[in-house]
């Protein structure tokens, strides 16, 4: 592999949901400074939100497709076998490039996959500059959209992936404060059922393609079970009084 110069950076870049609009002047302005922008697809090929947010911004010709096993979760070494292979490209790109740009859905330092790629990086290129730009969540996107109140006061925010189990949810319920849950499609069942055993369905919205043609807001009290998108989001807001100013 070439040497790298001691001046090459690796920017990972928010750049939200799937709204192009809500990219940041910032990140923007990554995307377009950047010699390449990196996009992760899965090993089948096809376009991410992260590639078609910044199509938007970024001429095709820049930008380089990158396979990461995002939808591999049950066989580790697979797994580990990809992010490997896609450090090693990332990091012949910064051998070519000065400033390589990595788009990442949502925030790069928050469930991202650019965390395994920046300690990849520091591995394999130590002198590189690793880099991030804050994105919009889609908890922040999904709470604009349907008036949900994220946090009022002391109130605590509580965010759990659902891959981890409905039990932590379950736990996250019965505590105080508004929880938020992602990637909880698959178990939209088991999430409806915790919701529903811990009084929180009432108030409690989820949301998927947010900011996409196939968006879908709705209220939790409507999941019947059947499986949603991977990629959902649900917020149960804190129980409130109705009175303003209550938890100050």
């Amino acid at each position: 592999m070439p040497d790298v110069m001691s001046s090459s950076r690796l920017i990972g870049v928010g750049v939200g949901p799937g709204d192009p609009e809500l990219v940041t002047v910032k990140g923007v302005n990554a995307l377009r400074a950047a010699d390449v922008v990196v996009v992760p697809v899965m090993d089948t090929g096809e376009k991410g939100r992260a590639e078609a947010t910044v199509l938007h911004y970024v001429p095709q010709e820049r930008i380089v497709r990158v396979v990461f096993a995002l939808n591999e979760r049950s066989d580790h070494a697979r797994r580990e076998a990809a992010w490997d292979a896609a450090g090693e490209r990332v990091a012949e790109l910064l051998a070519a490039h000065g400033c390589v740009a990595f788009a990442t859905i949502g925030d790069p330092n928050v469930y991202s996959t650019f965390t395994y790629l920046a300690q990849t990086i520091g591995e394999l290129v130590p002198d590189a500059v690793v880099e991030t730009v804050p994105g919009i969540t889609a908890m922040q996107d999904l709470a604009a959209r349907s008036g949900a109140v994220l946090t009022e006061g002391t109130e605590p925010l509580t965010l759990v992936p659902v891959t981890a189990g409905s039990a932590v949810l379950k736990d996250a319920l019965n505590g105080p404060g508004t929880v938020v849950a992602y990637k909880f499609g698959r178990l939209a069942g088991e999430v409806a059922e915790a919701l529903r055993e811990t009084g929180r369905i009432e108030d409690a919205v989820w949301g998927s393609a947010l900011g996409m043609e196939a968006e879908s807001i709705r209220p939790a009290g409507e999941l019947d079970g059947a499986p949603l998108p991977y990629l959902s989001t649900l917020i149960a807001p804190a129980r409130r009084d109705g009175t303003r100013g209550g938890k100050l």
